[in-house]
């Protein structure tokens, strides 16, 4: 099948299709016209690498883990060495921290729109913003220099 019929099959567009290509995490042949052309396998490849990267874990570790899965549509992984747990170990690690930080920010921010609807009760003009809210922001940006950072 060309590019086009594995994206519509897989929700997927092109140009993540290519990166995907680009990053070892997918393999097509090329037909006589230069045209990608892929596998039935693909589709379900495609499905993978969709889940995992919805997971959270970023390209350099799925292509480490890719060669592990052994069914199609299930994210499960088999004969992991011990430098795959690792990694994966390690991601999950950096999950969870990141979960911690997003409740953080989601509870200061919370507590901020609580504080406007209680002043507007009231009928004050308006709420300034307080330390919470400053340190969901700085929280915020924490996280996203450690993203940027460390993909």
């Amino acid at each position: 099948m060309r590019i086009g019929e594995l994206a519509e099959r897989t929700g997927t567009p092109r140009r993540m299709l290519r990166y995907y290509e680009e990053q070892g995490l997918l393999v097509s042949d090329r037909a006589a016209n230069g045209y990608r052309e892929y596998g039935e396998p693909c589709v379900d490849r495609v499905l993978q690498i969709r889940g995992l990267l919805d997971s959270g874990l970023p390209t350099r570790v799925i292509k480490q883990i890719l060669p592990c899965l052994k069914e199609p549509r299930a994210i499960h992984v088999t004969d992991a060495t011990p430098e795959t747990m690792a990694t994966l170990e390690r991601e999950r690690d950096w999950m969870t921290q990141r979960i911690e930080c997003l409740l953080r920010s989601r509870g200061a921010i919370s507590d901020y729109v609580e504080a406007v609807r209680v002043n507007q009760a009231r009928g004050a003009s308006g709420v300034s913003c307080d330390g919470a809210v400053q340190d969901a922001a700085v929280q915020d940006d924490a996280v996203q220099g450690a993203v940027s950072g460390r993909r």
